[in-house]
């Protein structure tokens, strides 16, 4: 089957042309991508050719997928589905077989794959499958839970590349949270597409451009953006994003699902990237789960603790993940202080962003267990000036040599991140600089938060709802927490956007020039339908205190 065959959805600009050796090199991954694709999963093309904007009811519309596989991709998230293949009242290979399926659906109308191993994970399924009826007993607590893997991270006998074309490569092994995932039962079965570099807030790469399945018209997000459609497609219940300026929280919140980006180094990230990254002299990375639902996530975090990753990754701090699940606070506990932050001083977010911070404002007023406060930010336009440096030391001057190397054209976004360090690069001396200004930053927040007297900050996760494409500019609400490396989890609202010219916020006067040109796009742009996150942030380090408050304010935000 050509490339030809499989049609994909795209919407926005075209992508920028390379070099033949580029060109041909994209098309040969496009064809052997479509060449495992069966004809049966192949979405009509009147389907493709001329899509709804709103693409989510497509996989449950389209016929491609039996009554049971719509009930198993619906009506499970991993908790469930893992007793559910535990009592024997799902199988692996049925759960696998279904949410491969779905995923492929999805991918033609987001493109949100990269590679896709149907066959390989059915058979680790009947391997489990096999070994539950024979022994009575499952391997582990995700045994036969599907889940999807960003692209750079590497799986043994797949495809990874860090943002270039011109790394592109088979792994032999594992990385080390995915033989621990692989231990505890789960099966892979695809990779989910990322954008040039790793580092947009939308994941355009030259398989294509991600699309947001509540309006394709919009940006599904980035890094993770092809996890977080899925996702959202109900192609995965479970996916890995990695998170350095928002790659998790942005992604989930453009695309309506729960991701949580812990502090550094809480969860193992031994071999996640090919040659390490520049960035991390001074900016950490993190990584986390991508999901359906707050259990879920506290699934992920607990099977990690359980691992012992600091054994084998000795750069991972060996935290307990003592979670309280309780939704009620404890007889003469004090109440929990929560501070909203409604805007970061630099850009006034647009009216559903407003409107889904009220919301949980109000939800959490109405009990007297919270204590509701007003919080400022500190310093957010210095942080964004200096973690924009702190990305690129040496200039820019590696993604260009990668670029190079297979004539690949640098991507709009790509040249937006880069423009303010561009050029020669930093002595160890520069590097040192940055590193002396980030922890004094760092420890001037720290004064600032304890000055207002909260426990948790709820804020933004975006400047709006998810952003048209090649828009992605403001990373303000998340790249802040990466810079003091506060741990965050963004969580789906009842809010969505309404339709073009139905919300205005004219009447105040811009913060920025940055809040007037947030305020452009939001005049030309049609949001409707986008879903709105709202982000909650704690302490550096305070991972599992956060996820126990998550659990008491889990009635009054309608969390999952």
């Amino acid at each position: 089957m050509s490339s030809t065959s499989l049609v994909v959805v795209q919407q926005g600009p075209p992508l920028p042309s390379g070099t033949p050796e580029y060109e041909a090199l994209r098309t040969l991954i496009l064809d052997e991508f479509a060449a495992f694709v069966p004809e049966a999963l192949i979405l009509p093309r009147h389907i493709t050719e001329n899509p709804p904007k709103d693409v989510t009811g497509i996989p449950r519309e389209c016929g491609i997928l039996s009554p049971e596989e719509i009930d198993i991709t619906e009506k499970y998230d991993a908790v469930s589905l893992a007793s559910a293949i535990a009592s024997k009242k799902l199988t692996a290979v049925a759960v696998s077989t279904a949410f491969a399926k779905r995923a492929i659906i999805a991918h033609q109308l987001t493109c949100c794959l990269t590679e896709w191993f149907m066959d390989e994970a059915i058979e680790r399924a009947k391997q489990l499958d096999d070994h539950l009826e024979k022994t009575g007993k499952t391997i582990g607590p995700l045994h036969g839970v599907p889940i999807s893997i960003k692209q750079h991270i590497p799986v043994a006998g797949h495809y990874n590349d860090v943002g270039y074309l011109s790394t592109r490569m088979v792994d032999d092994r594992d990385s080390l949270m995915i033989a621990i995932l692989r231990k505890a039962g789960a099966v892979f079965y695809c990779k989910t597409n990322q954008p040039q570099s790793i580092m947009h807030l939308e994941s355009t790469s030259p398989i294509g451009r991600v699309l947001n399945p509540h309006n394709i018209g919009l940006s599904a997000g980035g890094s993770t953006g092809g996890e977080a459609a899925l996702v959202a497609m109900r192609g995965s219940i479970l996916g890995i994003g990695t998170d350095i300026g928002g790659s998790v929280r942005g992604p989930s919140a453009f695309c309506g699902i729960y991701g949580f980006k812990p502090t550094s180094y809480v969860l193992p990230m031994k071999d996640f990237l090919n040659g390490g990254a520049l960035a991390e002299l001074n900016i950490l990375c993190s990584t986390g789960p991508m999901c359906t639902s707050l259990r879920d996530m506290n699934l992920f975090m607990s099977v990690m603790a359980a691992a012992k990753p600091y054994i084998e990754d000795p750069r991972v701090i060996p935290l307990p993940w003592d979670v309280s699940t309780s939704t009620q606070l404890q007889e003469g506990t004090a109440s929990l202080k929560i501070g909203f932050a409604m805007n970061d001083g630099i850009i006034e977010p647009q009216p559903p962003a407003i409107r889904a911070l009220n919301w949980a404002r109000e939800q959490l007023a109405k009990s007297s267990a919270f204590q509701i406060k007003p919080f400022e930010l500190y310093g957010t336009a210095e942080a964004m000036k200096d973690i924009r440096l702190a990305y690129w030391p040496d200039g820019g001057n590696l993604i260009k040599s990668k670029l190079a190397a297979t004539g690949e054209p640098m991507f709009p976004l790509t040249q937006w991140i880069i423009k303010d360090a561009e050029g020669a690069g930093l002595t160890a001396s520069g590097i040192l600089d940055q590193r002396l200004r980030r922890d004094q930053f760092r420890c001037e927040f720290s004064q600032h938060w304890a000055a207002q007297d909260v426990d948790l900050v709820i804020c933004p996760a975006f400047v709006g709802p998810a952003c048209t494409h090649e828009t992605a500019f403001y990373w303000n609400y998340t790249a802040l927490w990466n810079y003091v490396d506060y741990p965050g989890v963004v969580l789906p609202t009842p809010i969505r956007a309404l339709a073009k010219g139905q919300e205005d916020y004219s009447s105040k006067t811009p913060l920025s020039d940055q809040c007037k040109h947030v305020r452009q796009l939001w005049e030309e742009v049609d949001f409707e339908g986008a879903p709105m996150n709202i982000q909650v942030v704690a302490r550096r380090y305070h991972d599992a205190s956060l996820f126990t408050a998550l659990h008491l304010m889990q009635d009054a935000l309608q969390i999952k």
